[in-house]
């Protein structure tokens, strides 16, 4: 909540693309909404030589060509009054206490801050360990909070270190590790499509559940990432947080509250109880595999290896989902732009009618993340004019048709907004973090050593992706869903 005090917003890397793209844009669209504090000031800090002026201008620059809504040109005017810039290191002392002494001069005697990580994962400790020494994250004058960006560490190790390194300075409720993906209304939805409505919460179990699929797939390759991506891969650059923090939301008991710390403790035993696969069932259970002509991308290693896709079957060892494989898949250069979540539930028992020809269609829930976000419900219904015969109709709701074309706003927006007023339950806490480490270091691990003996698999750009991943649910009688209600 607003304590009535001003609020610094200061971003370390504010010269760099997620701050012209993402968040001053966010930043600005919640003042058009009259939702950030009365007063308040966004602090650029970077390498970049900018001057107030430039660093305004820069920014106008970004809107201009990123920002998904209407605004007024007075809008911004006021709004930028609000935008300053300093010049500094990440490694600098003196610059750091410059920092301190600006935030000190504008908030007089008292002032909440939030300081955001907008830089490489590398600088983070240090810059968290400068404003310690300099005396800027002490919360006698007001709340400190710190926004972390991902990746957060590159395996369990690398976390639980980084997490050690920055407890030394700050407490755990005044760190935001920010995973956009959270921040979409459509991942919101999940809970609320669950525990709003009293029809699935009674079906949602292994009793009437077959398995669950989660696909994020997206049409480009690594485009000017090829340097970066080579180093990191397609699961840690999107298995060990968005899919797995999917996997949480739909796998989670009903938390006692909304509250952040029940939610994200609901989270954590989903994926304390994901099973641990060995090495022998990472190879029966996993598929990795890379686009042909990824290794001519710019950046890219000749003979690299690193996956580009992957498709993993997790087995929940709890009471409501024993036996109920989860799937979850996600590469570049497949064949759409498609991010949902599939509940596919058990066929009925008993074939009652002599038109189906021994055969029913499943009941379909299906999440839509992204594009043509909604929820889609598919069941079966009799052909008019037959005897017996059905057909899978299917009731939709899409959040453009019902709200308009503008109804969704950036993720970033709802994820400053709650790290203004306080809200931490759409951030990972530190637990969570190694949680999901602690499943992916497994994989990657067996992947790499397994690569003497099993070359690795290669797809078509432009395909859904190899043939080992149909043979993975093939396995067990199975296919993946790519079922879009609006082509039917």
């Amino acid at each position: 909540m607003d304590n009535g005090l001003p609020t610094s917003i200061v971003i370390f890397g504010a010269s760099g693309d997620l701050t012209q793209r993402k968040l001053v844009p966010s930043l600005f669209n919640l003042y058009r909404k009259g939702r950030l504090p009365k007063q308040f000031r966004i602090v650029g800090y970077g390498n970049t030589a900018f001057s107030d002026d430039q660093f305004r201008a820069h920014l106008k620059e970004g809107l201009k060509e990123f920002a998904s809504f209407k605004y007024k040109s007075d809008e911004w005017g006021t709004f930028a009054s609000n935008l300053v810039y300093q010049q500094g290191r990440y490694t600098d002392l003196a610059d750091f206490k410059k920092l301190g002494n600006l935030l000190k001069n504008w908030e007089i005697n008292s002032g909440n801050r939030i300081y955001y990580m907008a830089t490489p994962p590398g600088v983070f400790p240090n810059i968290i360990d400068l404003l310690g020494l300099t005396d800027q994250l002490t919360e006698y004058n007001g709340w400190r909070r710190v926004v972390i960006e991902k990746p957060f560490g590159t395996d369990l190790e690398s976390a639980r270190s980084l997490n050690e390194q920055i407890h030394k300075t700050l407490n755990e409720r005044q760190i935001y590790r920010i995973d956009h993906y959270l921040g979409k209304e459509t991942v919101q939805n999940i809970l609320m499509t669950r525990f709003a409505n009293t029809i699935f919460e009674p079906l949602w179990n292994r009793n009437y559940i077959d398995h669950v699929e989660i696909t994020v797939a997206e049409q480009v390759g690594v485009e000017h990432r090829g340097r970066f991506y080579d180093n990191v891969g397609v699961l840690r650059d999107m298995f060990q947080n968005h899919l797995l923090q999917l996997t949480s939301l739909v796998a989670m008991e009903p938390p006692a509250s909304f509250d952040a710390t029940a939610l994200r403790n609901e989270k954590v035993k989903v994926l304390s109880s994901i099973r641990s696969m060995k090495e022998e069932e990472v190879l029966k259970w996993t598929v990795g595999a890379q686009y042909k002509g990824y290794r001519e991308e710019e950046g890219v290693d000749p003979k690299s290896t690193t996956p580009t896709y992957a498709a993993i079957r997790l087995q929940i060892d709890n009471w409501r989902w024993q036996g109920v494989p989860f799937y979850l898949r996600s590469g570049k250069s497949l064949k759409e732009k498609l991010s949902q979540i599939t509940i596919e539930f058990k066929k009925p028992p008993h074939l009652l009618f002599p038109s189906t020809d021994g055969a029913l269609t499943a009941n379909m829930l299906v999440l839509y993340l992204q594009p043509h976000e909604g929820v889609h419900w598919r069941f079966e219904a009799k052909v008019p004019d037959t005897v017996a015969k059905l057909r899978s109709v299917d009731m939709e709701f899409h959040y453009d048709e019902t709200f308009g074309k503008t109804a969704l706003p950036e993720a970033y927006e709802r994820l400053l907004l709650d790290t203004i007023t306080g809200d931490a339950s759409l951030f990972t806490r530190a637990d969570e973090v190694e949680s999901a480490w602690a499943l992916i270091d497994p994989i990657t691990e067996a992947w790499e050593a397994s690569r003497k003996n099993q070359p690795l698999a290669f797809y078509e750009p432009g395909s859904w992706g190899p043939s080992e991943a149909d043979e993975l649910l093939a396995h067990e009688g199975r296919t993946w869903s790519t079922w879009d209600a609006r082509k039917d």
